[in-house]
């Protein structure tokens, strides 16, 4: 590991970053002074972490429909999600907004000019990181807030966060069935060949995805991208919209093709879609693929204390220890089983339409019907 893989795995990239509101976002306390302002060093930092992927949020001792009503017309309040502006204690709005958005306390930042609310803040909450509101302007330049890789999904992460807030809110006063529910979002699913600028976010999703990942094995970013001119190799990313907005990427399959089987090398799905079946969905059309190839499927499996669902996923799928002539090609990676399927042909789901290579002609892009 490297001295600069060694310092972000000591001190991780913050992911939020939390903002008192009063002498620390705007100039000024908004309930004596009536008027505040926001210096534009500060807006620039806003604007560009937003870009650089890291979430922001508010955590501020004001009446909330003031404070607020000021940020939007200061233009500032699309770029904060999950806002607690109200008079409990910070460490409490810290702690929820870490919670709703499922994110660990060291990945998360406090910057506030008082030194009693950081204090507060840091005593319940040790691993978030605190910093005084003359901090402001510099924290562009702090490694923690520079992420080494800024992906396409980062760019639009505030996006993504946002409409997942409005679809589970939905989800939650949806009174039909849960297969209804799914049909009423328009969900797409499209899988396709990874292309060169996705490759990074390729790589997040395997050391980042545990439950949900077959083998635990990471591939780097440059054992990713050698292999997307492997014509023996297809890198297949899978990413979802629906009409809330985009989800990203959400998938990732290494698949190793020989005349009598493909072999599935890696597959890693987000645990953000997994109510919506999106595993059980590749595996089908996967297995569709490969029998309209002619070909079996063998698949690597290594079980871990998280990927117990990965197991469920395949086993239900109707992959099974097995003897058979196609398994000769391959040799799994110590501590890793082979799982084999005869693949027949499915059929496609009905709570989401799937674009996928054209079966016939691999350079284009068709619905699976």
């Amino acid at each position: 590991m490297s001295e600069a893989q060694e310092a972000q795995e000591a001190q991780p990239v913050v992911k939020c970053l939390i903002w008192d509101l009063d002498n620390t976002l705007w100039q000024g306390t908004l309930v004596e002074d009536g008027h505040v302002e926001v210096d534009e060093a500060v807006r620039k930092v806003i604007v560009e972490l937003d870009a650089r992927g890291v979430l922001q949020s508010v955590s501020s001792r004001n009446d909330h429909d003031e404070a607020w009503a000021r940020l939007e017309q200061l233009g500032l309040a699309e770029y904060f999600v999950l806002p607690h502006i109200g008079w409990g204690p910070k460490s409490e709005s810290v702690r929820s907004i870490a919670e709703r958005l499922n994110f660990a306390p060291k990945t998360i930042a406090f910057i506030d000019d008082l030194p009693t609310e950081r204090a507060e803040v840091a005593y319940h909450l040790p691993e978030v990181r605190c910093y005084p509101a003359e901090q402001a302007g510099q924290l562009l330049g702090l490694p923690e807030f520079s992420p080494p890789v800024v992906t396409v999904d980062a760019r639009r992460r505030r996006q993504m966060y946002r409409a997942g807030f409005e679809r589970d809110l939905e989800r939650e006063q949806y009174q039909g069935a849960d297969e209804d529910f799914l049909r009423s979002l328009d969900l797409v699913m499209r899988i396709g060949r990874a292309r060169h600028e996705e490759i990074t976010r390729v790589e997040e999703l395997t050391l980042r995805t545990s439950q949900m990942n077959a083998t635990g094995v990471h591939y780097s970013d440059q054992a990713l991208r050698a292999l997307l001119s492997d014509d023996d190799h297809d890198v297949l990313v899978v990413s979802m919209t629906d009409r809330f907005g985009p989800h990203g990427a959400v998938g990732v399959m290494l698949i190793e093709k020989t005349p009598l089987a493909w072999h599935i090398k890696l597959l890693a799905t987000s645990c953000r879609v997994v109510s919506f079946g999106a595993g059980a969905v590749l595996l089908r059309w996967l297995t569709d693929a490969a029998a309209r190839a002619g070909v079996h499927l063998v698949a690597d499996f290594r079980r871990t204390e998280r990927n117990r669902m990965m197991e469920v996923a395949y086993r239900f799928a109707g992959f099974a220890t097995a003897e058979c002539a196609c398994l000769a090609s391959f040799e799994p990676p110590e501590g890793t089983e082979c799982l084999h399927l005869d693949a027949v042909r499915q059929d496609p789901p009905t709570t989401m339409r799937v674009l996928a290579p054209d079966p016939h002609d691999a350079g284009r892009e068709a619905e699976w019907l």
